[in-house]
């Protein structure tokens, strides 16, 4: 499970499977390297005895884990159990009774291994994940060891000491070669794990730990930031993130949500990157639409147009004064943006004369849905209102209720369709572009 307490959360109740096959393979291939010490001893033989050998040269042929499972422990992290792997061995034996001197080799079996290691996981300062060893046990219930050569059968008599001391060096050589495994292979490669990615040309993604992951008796916790920022100045976001209810449920294999923090986060890194404007000209309006983008048309709200600019196109430059913020409910996303409508004349060389400035209030709701690894959304506008915040053309005759129901029009047949075509909510291709397969193999 990753559960993000500020921008977002995702659930996930899979098995890493994956990364588990990928893990073990690489385990099997460094317990296979093992260097095991010489042993040498002495043992007492009824009749015979005492018995000085010797056992050198020892060589792990081969290293299998054929069961293995990931399972969590609460406050801890990850538990990794393998059960009846086995190994084989051979090498020298000498041996020296009384005035007899013989040498010869041998081979040697052992099963039913069974290996129990705890991962314990954390964050870094730079908010990527840690992991290492906590616990490690291994456990043989089995070594067979067959001698050869002159004098074999008098290893015979005494090989369960010589399986003894095998048992022993191998128990403590298992969790070493674990704990190096993880500090060789796993945290280096944790470290590669990117926690932030670029939206695009404006604004990246941070999704960094804010704290050491906790596990549940049935999820994995992690707590991620989901914070946007502008990629030409990562300026500190001026508001906190919310806590997230998140729901009890836990029979599916993934659950994504998203708190208003991270669309904030997004408006304001775009805001401040000045981002959000929108022009609208005449050519972005239907043919089959009469209302025409010129000075003509807006005569019928402002008289003076006409004559100081006859028959001019027009051109309105649309800001946000402030970043707009959104709140998110059970039917969606709601806000209610401000946003500063700038109108121009065009001069026939291409020239602007500005020529009022409205404010305008509304309110903005908003889907979202996730289509084939993107976040795609469309926006819905309520009733709009207007009002004259500047005009280079006089005030008094001013119609600003009957502009309003234009803009109520042009918002609704013009404005939407091409944000919504551009896909604002997800057009960015948060989801797509963001590079979640890394934290894919991070839960894996």
């Amino acid at each position: 499970e990753l559960l993000q307490a500020g921008g977002g959360w995702l659930r996930g109740s899979a098995p890493a499977i994956g990364a588990k096959q990928h893990g073990v393979a690489v385990l099997e291939k460094e317990l296979a390297q093992l260097k095991l010490q010489d042993i040498s001893g002495e043992s007492r033989i009824p009749v015979l005895g005492k018995v000085r050998y010797e056992i050198s040269r020892l060589n792990l042929r081969n290293f299998q884990l054929p069961y293995s499972q990931i399972s969590l422990v609460p406050n801890e992290g990850l538990q990794v159990s393998i059960s009846n792997a086995f190994a084989e061995l051979d090498g020298n034996w000498r041996v020296k009774l009384r005035i007899l001197r013989h040498h010869g080799s041998f081979n040697l079996n052992v099963e039913h291994v069974y290996i129990k290691t705890t991962l314990k996981l954390g964050r870094d300062d730079s908010g990527k994940p840690t992991v290492d060893i906590s616990a490690c046990s291994t456990s043989i219930s089995n070594v067979r060891v067959r001698f050869s050569g002159k004098l074999s059968w008098l290893y015979n008599l005494f090989s369960k000491t010589i399986a003894s001391k095998f048992k022993e060096n191998l128990e403590g050589k298992v969790c070493e070669t674990l704990r190096s495994s993880v500090r060789r292979y796993l945290q280096p490669y944790l470290q590669t794990v990117p926690v932030t990615a670029n939206i695009d040309a404006v604004a990246g993604i941070d999704y960094s730990l804010t704290a050491a992951p906790v596990a549940t008796a049935q999820f994995l916790n992690v707590d991620l930031k989901g914070e946007c920022f502008s990629r030409a100045q990562h300026t500190p976001v001026p508001f906190t993130p919310p806590a997230l209810a998140v729901p009890p449920e836990h029979d599916r294999m993934v659950y994504f949500g998203v708190s208003s923090y991270f669309f904030n986060t997004a408006s304001f890194a775009y805001h401040t990157a000045g981002a959000l404007i929108f022009e609208i000209t005449d050519t972005m309006i239907p043919k089959d639409i009469e209302f025409r983008l010129n000075t003509s048309t807006f005569a019928a709200f402002l008289p003076q147009l006409d004559e100081m600019y006859p028959n001019m196109p027009m051109k309105f430059s649309l800001s946000a004064p402030s970043a707009p913020f959104l709140s998110i409910g059970t039917n969606g996303v709601s806000l209610q943006p401000v946003v500063d409508i700038q109108a121009y004349a065009i001069y026939p060389n291409g020239n602007l004369a500005p020529l009022f400035l409205l404010g305008l209030t509304g309110n903005v709701s908003a889907t979202a849905d996730v289509q084939s690894g993107r976040m795609v959304g469309s926006l819905a506008v309520g009733r709009m209102k207007l009002t004259l915040k500047h005009s280079n053309v006089g005030t008094g005759t001013f119609k600003v209720k009957m502009m309003q129901s234009i803009m109520n029009v042009v918002a609704s047949s013009i404005l939407l369709p091409r944000l919504n075509g551009n896909n604002l909510l997800g057009g960015m291709g948060l989801l797509e572009q963001t590079p979640l397969r890394s934290l894919h193999q991070f839960v894996n």
